[in-house]
């Protein structure tokens, strides 16, 4: 197994590097230009959002994709899906691994004619921005599935719940949003923005930033991973390094854990000091899952460095799943790490492999798994913890704080609860 590494003290960039392209992107209109802006996208040909078209506006509004500044024309959306990257005007290239576009069908794309700009409309109804001018072009749906999957293969859940249904052609244009954006769920003060980030890395006077995604609750695994990277960078120099914990909030399949009960999980993780509140910021990452492996995770790293993090935490299989029709990985388990380490465009970005961690079933905790002990750790997935939560069995003592556990225990007791209720009115009607 790799164990963590660290580049040399020589190659260590400062704290809020600089966003990719030199300056972060941010789309919302000012306030004294909304009514103006509002009055022109009611004379304009009207495209509707889904709810993950509605992600990416958030996504691309805040400048987590900077220096993308709308949905992708037809360039740039060849160049990332071929490459990977953009070219800025400069000739240098920034990442951007997934291709962020907009689909619409036959008819509307009838319906804008020869119109140079769009509005924006919410799955509620609301004109919510507009795109500016637009581009149409074929949205060949296999090249773009095969590029960014390695496969077409059936059961893919993005390409399901979103690619599959959509029309023929995309649209790209220059993005404005009239207000940000907001989900109303209880949970927009996680939501912070890469400039809101970026102000409270200053505010806590960090001088390194070290960012993990995850889609999962976190189990003292992680925790051993983080607070061990905070050790490090502790003894290569730095004096307060800053957690960026960065769960995703957009789309994700079905058997995933909700968003809010992920972050009601975190909380307790915080409140029983598993990690530390002052040297922890927990916030939200609005981009959708993709489960597209080593070109989803160049994806993931590129938009932390918008919000100022130097470090990325990489681990096993980032950003995988297993394949949809085959018992076995979609992807290699390393090869998510080996491509950030090459990945055109990141090359600012501190990407730090970790060791895998395990339960130790001689010292009743989690920890570094070692090779010359292995009949003595468990490994525990996320597959096999949403067993145990779903069956109400506990984990090994030491694997997830108690008051987190009893968030997820309490979750699938409800789904239980909820199926029982269904099942009993199904019987009601069909007798």
């Amino acid at each position: 197994m790799q164990s963590l590494s660290f580049p040399s003290l020589t190659t260590v960039k400062s704290s809020l590097i600089d966003p990719d392209g030199g300056e972060l992107v941010e789309l919302v209109v000012p306030k004294s230009e909304i009514e103006l802006k509002k009055k022109e996208a009611d004379s304009m040909p009207m495209v509707k959002l889904t709810k993950i078209d509605m992600e990416w506006v958030h996504v691309i509004s805040e400048g987590w994709a900077s220096p993308l500044k709308g949905f992708m024309r037809e360039d740039e959306y060849l160049q990332s899906l071929h490459f990977n990257s953009l070219r800025l005007k400069d000739g240098s290239f920034v990442n951007m691994s997934l291709p962020i576009v907009l689909a619409i069908d036959d008819q509307t794309k009838e319906q804008i004619g020869v119109s140079k700009n769009v509005a924006l409309v919410s799955p509620q109804g609301d004109i919510i921005g507009s795109l500016r001018s637009v581009e149409i072009y074929k949205h060949n749906k296999e090249e773009r599935i095969a590029r960014t999957w390695g496969t077409t293969s059936p059961g893919l859940p993005y390409v399901e719940e979103h690619i599959t249904p959509s029309g023929n052609w995309l649209i790209g244009g220059d993005l404005e949003v009239f207000q940000a954006i907001k989900y109303n769920d209880g949970l927009d003060h996680y939501r912070l923005s890469p400039k809101q980030l970026r102000k409270e890395f200053d505010n806590r006077k960090a001088d390194a930033v070290f960012a993990f995604q995850l889609r999962n609750p976190v189990h003292n695994g992680h925790a051993l991973l983080m607070n061990d990277t905070r050790k490090r960078l502790l003894e290569m120099g730095y004096k307060n390094p800053v957690l960026l914990l960065h769960p995703l909030g957009g789309f994700t399949k079905a058997d995933d854990v909700p968003l809010d009960v992920r972050m009601e999980q975190h909380s307790k993780v915080l409140e029983d000091g598993v990690l530390d509140p002052e040297t922890t910021i927990v916030s939200i990452f609005p981009s959708p899952m993709h489960y597209a492996g080593p070109t989803e995770v160049q994806w993931h790293a590129k938009a932390r460095i918008n919000a100022g993090a130097n470090f990325y935490i990489v681990g096993r299989d980032p950003a995988g799943m297993g394949h949809p029709t085959e018992k076995r990985d979609l992807y290699d388990p390393d090869h998510g790490k080996k491509v950030l380490s090459m990945a055109p465009g990141l090359e600012k970005l501190n990407i730090l492999p970790f060791r895998v961690a395990a339960y130790d079933t001689v010292e009743k905790k989690m920890a570094f798994f070692d090779p010359t002990r292995a009949k003595e750790f468990l490994f525990i997935s996320g597959t096999k913890m949403r067993t145990y939560a779903r069956t109400g069995e506990s984990p090994p003592d030491g694997f997830m704080c108690p008051s987190g556990w009893n968030v997820l225990v309490k979750y699938y007791e409800s789904l239980q609860e909820s199926d029982d209720s269904s099942k009993q009115q199904q019987t009601v009607v069909s007798a």
